[in-house]
């Protein structure tokens, strides 16, 4: 099976590269902006003649989308999000190649959530952001292509490679200046959304298992649990060997402690942003949640169960072990 991989130098792309190649049966084709593709083809700015003109000459049989931007003001997301997805479709309707698309999505598109609830497939999309909405624009120019094409809405990513951006990877790195400085107190904020993580080699086993079957439309890839910030980063000090004391300023009275289990549907706190101070170093800094998706968010996962024959296995506290482990690297 011959597979074109677009964003095979991004956080997610890496591993389902990784996963690709370590199939005998799979001849991989990556195709991205960085000198170490394959072929150099800017999804945002190249037009969909010049990739159709690729896709004949190679002709794989998927094509598998991990390229986009996460950060980024409306005009960029757009661009990289939804135009980019657009100069896809665009060209495998005009290849004679007939290529089966697998496209990443992502949780955001769903927007807030009820807590408590898990979101199924068939859930109103609402947005809270631009990100989301880039996201979803796309979904839906895949889904209106009228191509053999599948949506794999991924929730919060974690594990190796983890953006040292994203609220746990700011954690990682703030528990490891603390360590770095001896100091015995960390003061964290704004832990109180609950995000159902996914470890990034798992959503490549779902990648690689999408491309090979037949389903089509959306399907979600996430745990199927939701866990508190607060609770993932008690976990990543036990991890860590962090001995100091953790205390969430604006959260509940008391040191954190570790309690990654069943989910928790309270929704006391709405904050979308996590900071971290230590004493001496000033004022926090702002950790944004870039997602938008409110205080809860939670994957109904039965569908990729039984359309993919996939199941998450790696745990979040293994995927914490991973982030801490490139954040000591730093030390």
């Amino acid at each position: 099976m011959r597979v074109l991989l677009i964003g095979a130098n991004g956080y997610l792309g890496r591993f389902v590269a990784d996963r690709l190649l370590a199939d005998p049966a799979v001849q991989l084709t990556a195709l991205g902006r960085g000198d170490d593709a394959d072929v150099r083809f800017d999804l945002a700015s190249g037009s969909p003649g010049a990739l159709t003109r690729f896709l004949d000459a190679v002709h794989p049989g998927v094509v598998i989308n991990c390229a986009g931007a996460t950060r980024g003001g409306a005009r960029e997301l757009t661009r990289h999000n939804t135009v980019a997805v657009a100069t896809v479709c665009e060209a495998l309707r005009r290849s004679g190649c007939g290529a089966r698309l697998v496209q990443i999505g992502c949780g955001a598109e769903y927007g807030p959530s009820q807590p408590g609830s898990s979101t199924a497939e068939d859930a109103v999309p609402r947005p809270g952001g631009p990100y989301g909405v880039s996201k979803l624009a796309a979904t839906e120019l895949v889904l209106g292509s009228g191509l053999d094409a599948v949506v794999l809405r991924v929730f919060s990513p974690a594990g190796p490679g983890t953006p040292a951006g994203s609220p746990l990877g700011r954690l990682a790195e703030a528990m490891r200046r603390a360590m770095q400085s001896g100091d015995g107190e960390l003061k964290l904020t704004g832990l109180g959304a609950q995000r159902d993580f996914v470890d990034v080699r798992d959503v490549a086993r779902a990648v690689h298992a999408a491309s090979l079957s037949a389903a089509q439309g959306v399907i979600n890839i996430g745990s199927g649990r939701a866990v508190r910030l607060r609770d993932a980063a008690a976990v990543l000090a036990r991890v860590a060997g962090y001995g100091g004391a953790l205390h969430e300023l604006d959260g509940p009275p008391g040191p954190l402690r570790p309690s990654i289990g069943h989910p928790r549907a309270d929704s006391d706190h709405m904050s979308h942003t996590a900071h971290a101070t230590h004493p001496g170093h000033g004022a926090p800094a702002a950790y944004p949640y870039p997602d938008g998706c409110g205080s809860w968010q939670q994957a109904d996962v039965r569908t990729a169960r039984d359309r993919l024959g996939w199941r998450p296995r790696i745990n979040l506290e293994e995927s914490l072990g991973d982030i801490w482990m490139e954040a000591a690297c730093r030390i």
